[in-house]
């Protein structure tokens, strides 16, 4: 698979603070690949440097087949970024907001307008495209943003944590639409997020913590290597059916009316129900989710 981004030992300080050690990751073109991490692990700065408005101290780098620090200005025209923060003007229309951001990029007359209004379109950001930006819903300001890092049609978008500060609906309608707008476009996508149910959606994931990496590899991967399948046992014969657990040699806690017995994977609760039937009156089997894989890998490193 053709990659859109690569990373060698990537090394980044503020002073003495070391927030990027030495990073080694690649990104395959046209997938969703998602960039995690507790705050200050150095996601945003990483997020800085791969999109040229911050340099890097040390590493090498590539970029839609372009060098990072020889190659610039080339890496700008075929990447669209959105950063955490609104950065349109709140005076101007979404519309002159995207025209000016296409001329930074030399588009002029008709091609602009055109390279304009397919922004607004693949953004679902049309029906608000002549309403000024500072009367805008969060959501619509969010794809509006999504719109502006379009107008170049870029190969490769970076979106920083694109859904903080929004609320919950607004939030999944946003995330819904960048996970359709990459699988109809086939662009590349390097997300940053903490909110695990949209790292839960990505083709592949990096964790890292404190400027390093601390885990990667697709979310069912990190799910089932760090989040644990549960079966809870509801009973009112509890002395019984630990006797039992006994006899199955499987480890328990006891949670209020409950026993927990932590699964290598969900069918193996089947011969424990089995056993068990006639001591419990009900059972419940949780998967282990991709916040309960980010816990034990950040609590994993902390620890170290």
């Amino acid at each position: 698979m053709e990659r859109a981004i690569e990373v060698r030992g990537l090394v980044k300080s503020y002073g003495q603070v070391q927030a990027v050690r030495g990073l080694d990751f690649y990104v395959e073109r046209g997938k969703l690949f998602a960039f995690l991490g507790p705050n200050g692990a150095g996601k945003s700065t990483t997020v800085e440097i791969l999109s040229t408005a911050l340099p890097k101290d040390a590493g090498e780098v590539q970029i839609g087949g372009f060098t990072l620090g020889r190659e610039d200005d080339k890496i700008r025209a075929c990447i669209g970024v959105v950063f955490q923060g609104h950065v349109l003007d709140e005076r101007l229309s979404v519309r002159e907001n995207l025209l000016l951001r296409g001329g930074f990029y030399g588009l002029k007359g008709e091609q602009l307008w055109q390279a304009v209004q397919q922004a607004a379109a693949e953004a679902a950001a049309l029906d608000f495209l002549d309403r000024r930006y500072g009367t805008l819903s969060g959501g619509q300001r969010r794809r509006a943003d999504i719109a502006r890092a379009l107008v170049n049609r870029p190969q490769i978008l970076f979106l920083d944590e694109p859904t903080t500060g929004l609320d919950a609906q607004t939030r999944r309608d946003v995330w819904a639409f960048i996970r359709r707008m990459q699988e109809e476009s086939g662009m590349t996508v390097f997300l940053t997020t903490h909110y695990m149910e949209e790292a839960a959606q990505a083709d592949y994931v990096l964790v890292i913590n404190q400027g390093r990496i601390a885990a990667r590899g697709t979310p069912a991967q990190l799910k089932e290597t760090y989040a644990s399948d549960q079966l809870r046992l509801y009973t009112s014969r509890r002395e019984e059916l630990e006797q039992v657990l006994r006899e199955l040699e499987v480890g328990w806690a006891q949670q209020s009316d409950a026993l927990t017995v932590i699964l290598p994977s969900t069918m193996e609760a089947l011969p424990i129900l089995e056993r068990c039937r006639e001591y419990v009156y009900a059972f419940e089997v949780l998967q282990g989710t991709m916040d309960d894989a980010f816990l034990e890998i950040i609590g994993k490193e902390q620890s170290l």
